[in-house]
């Protein structure tokens, strides 16, 4: 079993069951994860911010950093792949006010709101998302079967 450890901005896509894709301490950033039930397929992107207008030039160099992009990008590596849009489920996790707790710059509400303009292009959209609050989370997906866990702390949970 490889893992493979995507940090903010990266994204991975495997068709090897044996592979786990984790991303850790997720704040403000959202996983957006996505498998194919009948080839298997799983990927994960770690993104950072909702538009790339800020920076073209990272965008070119790390898709994933942004929603606009970093999802489109993972969506047509899983296409290459195999994957079709009637055997694909998505789920998101993450979004957190961390360290804005007020709201000041809704980042996390923002890269949610980012992701799923950025998925329904795409014909898609979550079915399952654990996002938001103060806590930030390490999410692990399973490449075998999909099953996203999600732990914070002691705190371990299944979405």
């Amino acid at each position: 079993m490889a893992t493979i450890t995507l940090g903010v901005g990266d994204w991975a896509v495997s068709d090897n069951a044996e592979d786990v894709i984790k991303t850790y301490a997720l704040g403000s950033c959202v996983a957006v994860m996505i498998f194919d039930t009948s080839k298997t397929i799983a990927g994960m992107a770690h993104i950072a911010l909702p538009d790339s207008a800020v920076d073209p030039g990272k965008a070119k160099i790390q898709p994933g950093y942004f929603a606009d992009v970093g999802v489109a990008v993972m969506i047509e590596e899983m296409k290459r792949r195999g994957a079709t849009r009637a055997h694909v489920w998505v789920k998101l996790a993450g979004g957190a006010a961390v360290m804005d707790p007020k709201g000041v710059f809704d980042i996390g509400k923002r890269n949610v709101l980012a992701i799923k303009r950025a998925l329904w292009r795409s014909s898609l959209g979550p079915i399952a998302e654990d996002t938001g609050g103060t806590t930030s989370r390490t999410v692990t997906m399973s490449a075998a079967d999909g099953t996203i866990s999600l732990s914070a702390g002691p705190r371990q949970w299944t979405i």
